[in-house]
């Protein structure tokens, strides 16, 4: 080779490496997480070279930049995102750094009716439309939910969901973070899921199901589940101050302690006090105080954690539920009481600990850990001088105990040229040390007349679930399972010849569940989902029972499709079925829930968004169930208050600047309140009115209850009970009424 040809060769190896070296210098590779979830977001559109050039992030959110000049601006834009604008002085400046992007509120428009938070999705346009100030409210907010307030606020709201007088939450699962809220084996009810300790205005988002085919839900998951999930972080502090009739205030604290993006922490407090007199003769004296703190922090790229707290405590006079007769014969008015010494006081404190470890961009790993402090007592009468014509029938039921729980969860990606799947595995466990369970018999809350109940005990679920979704072309097939065991040990205080370690039994569930789905197109989805779930038993009858239906099971299907035929409209309509092996039908005289067989239901549920206008907001869910018994001769099969038409729904009209209105109403319709249907509830129809005033940093809101005053009767039950001056027990309808005509104002202002 010749001198020159030599020099031209080391020329262009020069020019070679020169170029590499310029390529690589000028080579930044990012990653885009999400904010409030703090994963990875693929296939997001950056444009850079001022607008001249893009590229979309690959699955674990990375992507790689080659910049002809500096500075210069990405632009970063997805669906569901607030579009971000990021300066870049130097290929250096974001090199193995993170950009998170926030998730907006969602418009109709931009919902994907074939992705799997699209329930969520429609949740959060109505949170958006219509902002919450109760824990009433928020479940108002799930799709097809109905509930009913019966003993002055304090009381966790009775649930109705698909057929299901669900009582406070026996066939829901209430969730929180992940974090259950129902109660097994409490003093009141199976599976009483108090939501009071929530603080509305640090819910983000609602994730909900109905039915029983999500291998990740265990107990009481058989008309379906709810899961309130927290801010990670407030965009702002803010201090709300509220007040109405009935003597009702509420305040309200959220502060940002911490809020440090560049180490990205996040640290905020909430707090909020209630108090109400409510419309009744007997002052409610409702008092509530709450307190929130969460902490964020992205320990690494890949390593993220969260711990929060919250309790609260609260105390109330209740109304009760009094006959109707009693009313009609001027015995009492309409705001009277038979007893005014019910009421109680409950208190609850959660510490919550959370895990997040991105292991690859095809894998990760979440852990849990939770820990409730627990106790309640109330005072209620529902029999009046049935069982003890001179003191009366008062009972108290006392629950106090802790509860311990955890959650591990495996998520793997596997893509194909054609297809991917998703494997979702989960092991985790609950145990309930019960420190406190009574039923006493009570005179005006002072005097203990009689201890009817008296144990302690420990019950522990241990469970495990895998689920693989595969996704092939235009369907999406997912197969589960699920496996839940069950421990009860229980110490009858009142039985003196029990052995020293009490009773126990055990019981295993497997849950078998299969969903599908196929997408016609992006704007319509067909889906059928069934499977198997189960309510556990309380360990009071699991015990005296040996085992036997420890753990009834449901077998259920949908049958439904997702329709987006405009931009603007979304609607819902689905046919399901549910079988359950042991049915729960309230027993107002003992004031528990007793099993009763085998039942069928089956249904029609409806939901429509419509957006016609940016400004303009209509929302309604309308519901149909029959349900009947299984066991029991044609005729006398009703069960007691299965609700069978519910509706709910709202318009909303955004108007000149910052202002908005909102008319919201429900609908319950009649029902039968014993088995023969020879008696009935009422049905009602509320309307709820809202104005509203919204600046950047302030606005005010005023609030109409019960807009056109309306009497209508709240909770309702068909109950045997005895007058003072009775010579003989009756049958027939006691309710609790519902609030009249009230207003509430309220302004706030952020900083």
């Amino acid at each position: 080779m010749t001198r020159i040809q030599n020099t031209i060769v080391f020329l262009l190896l020069m020019i070679s490496v020169a170029s590499v070296a310029q390529k690589k210098e000028s080579e930044m590779q990012t990653f885009l997480k999400d904010t409030d979830s703090k994963f990875p977001i693929g296939n997001v559109l950056i444009e850079y070279n001022h607008g001249n050039t893009h590229t979309h992030s690959e699955p674990d959110g990375s992507f790689k930049l080659h910049f002809q000049s500096f500075p210069d601006t990405l632009v970063i834009s997805h669906q569901g995102y607030d579009q971000q604008k990021v300066a870049v002085n130097s290929n250096t400046e974001y090199e193995n750094k993170v950009i998170f992007l926030q998730r907006k509120p969602i418009e109709i428009s931009e919902i994907i009716i074939n992705h799997k938070s699209f329930l969520s999705d429609i949740t959060k346009v109505d949170l958006n439309k219509f902002p919450v100030n109760s824990a009433q409210d928020l479940l108002r907010k799930v799709p097809g939910l109905f509930i009913a307030q019966h003993a002055g606020g304090g009381k966790a709201e009775q649930i109705f969901l698909r057929g299901f007088d669900a009582d406070h939450g026996t066939d829901v699962s209430v969730n929180v973070d992940g974090m259950p809220v129902n109660i097994v084996s409490h003093a009141h009810g199976q599976g009483y899921s108090d939501l009071h300790f929530v603080i509305p205005e640090t819910i983000n988002n609602i994730d909900f199901g109905k039915g029983a085919y999500y291998a990740d839900r265990g107990d009481f998951n058989t008309a379906g589940y709810v899961d309130f999930k927290t801010y990670g972080a407030l965009k702002n502090s803010m201090i709300k101050l509220e007040g109405g009739s009935f003597n009702t205030k509420r305040i309200l604290g959220m502060f940002n302690i911490i809020n440090d993006p560049d180490n990205k922490k996040n640290f905020y407090l909430a707090t909020e006090y209630n108090y109400t007199d409510g419309p009744f003769d007997v002052k409610q004296n409702f008092n509530r105080v709450n307190i929130f703190g969460k902490y964020n922090q992205w320990i690494t790229d890949n390593d993220y954690f969260n711990i929060q707290f919250s309790t609260f405590n609260s105390s109330w006079n209740a109304s009760g539920q009094n006959p109707e007769r009693a009313i009609n014969q001027g015995i009492i008015d309409r705001w009277g009481s038979i007893d005014p010494t019910e009421g109680g006081s409950t208190s609850r404190s959660n510490v919550q600990m959370n895990f997040k470890h991105i292991i690859s961009p095809s894998e990760h790993i979440e852990a849990m850990a939770w820990y409730s402090k627990y106790n309640f007592n109330l005072y209620s009468d529902f029999t009046f001088f049935l069982n003890d014509p001179i003191h009366g029938d008062e009972i108290q039921q006392k629950d106090g105990r802790n509860i311990y729980g955890g959650e591990f969860k495996h998520v793997k990606n596997f893509i194909f040229s054609n297809s991917s799947f998703e494997l979702i595995s989960g092991i985790g466990f609950r145990n309930d040390d019960i420190q406190t369970l009574q039923l006493n018999h009570v005179y005006h809350r002072d005097l203990l007349l009689d201890k009817k109940m008296d144990v302690t005990g420990v019950e522990t679920n241990l469970h495990a679930y895998s689920e693989l979704i595969w996704k092939t072309g235009k369907w999406t097939i997912a197969p589960a399972l699920r496996l839940d065991h069950f421990i009860f040990n229980m110490h009858d205080l009142l039985d003196q010849e029990q052995l020293p370690s009490g009773q126990s039994s055990e019981a295993t569930r497997l849950s078998p569940k299969l969903n599908l789905s196929y997408a016609s197109s992006d704007k319509v989805v067909w889906l059928l989902k069934t499977g198997m779930g189960f309510h556990s038993n309380d360990m009071r009858v699991v015990i005296p029972q040996n085992g036997r239906n420890t753990l009834p099971y449901s077998l259920g299907a949908d049958f439904g499709t997702r329709l987006h035929p405009l931009k603007s409209l979304i609607i819902t309509p689905t046919v399901w079925y549910l079988f359950l092996q042991q049915e729960f039908v309230y027993v107002g005289d003992d004031a528990v829930v007793e099993p009763s067989g085998k039942s069928k239901r089956y249904g029609f549920d409806l939901g429509i968004r419509y957006q016609p206008l940016p400004n303009l907001y209509l929302n309604a869910d309308v519901n149909y169930s029959h349900a009947r018994l299984m066991e029991e001769p044609k005729g006398e099969d009703y069960i007691p208050l299965a609700p069978i038409i519910t509706s709910t729904g709202s318009l909303n009209w955004d108007f000149m600047k910052g202002f908005s209105i909102g008319l919201q109403y429900r609908y319950l319709g009649e029902r039968p309140a014993v088995e023969d249907n020879s008696l009935k509830t009422k049905p009602y129809l509320v309307n709820d009115l809202i104005l509203s005033y919204n600046r950047a940093k302030w606005g005010a809101n005023f609030q109409i209850n019960n807009l056109f005053d309306v009497k209508w009767n709240e909770a309702q039950f068909a109950t045997e009970t005895q007058l003072k001056n009775e010579a003989a027990p009756i049958t027939d309808i006691t309710y609790t009424p519902g609030n009249p005509f009230g207003i509430k104002m309220g302004i706030f202002y952020k900083f």
